[in-house]
């Protein structure tokens, strides 16, 4: 595995009207490196966020999608999405207070 810091972990934040809803039960959506895994993850949400504790981290591994340009055929990057729980007593997350 690569050597991934933590503030290499998450990449961007998710802000979709799904992800807006699930803000209501402190779930928070980022688009995560590949390779981290839950603990990478819920580190680095810690470290980046301060007053923030995690109660729960749920990963989704999204495959590249098949594209075709005339007879050459492809597949886009694959991802990773991020869903972190937040516990009762933690701050909220302050790039998504705006919106």
């Amino acid at each position: 595995m690569a050597n991934v810091q933590y503030y290499d972990v998450i990449i961007e934040p998710v802000i979709t009207e799904k992800s807006m809803s699930l803000m209501g039960e402190r779930k928070y959506t980022f688009r995560v490196h590949p390779e981290a895994n839950k603990i990478m993850i819920k580190e680095a949400v810690e470290k980046m966020f301060d007053g923030t504790k995690v109660e729960k981290v749920a990963t989704v591994n999204k495959d590249g999608k098949s594209k075709r340009r005339g007879m050459t055929v492809g597949k886009t990057a694959k991802s990773k999405k991020a869903i972190v729980t937040l516990t009762e007593d933690s701050e909220e997350i302050e790039i998504f207070a705006g919106l």
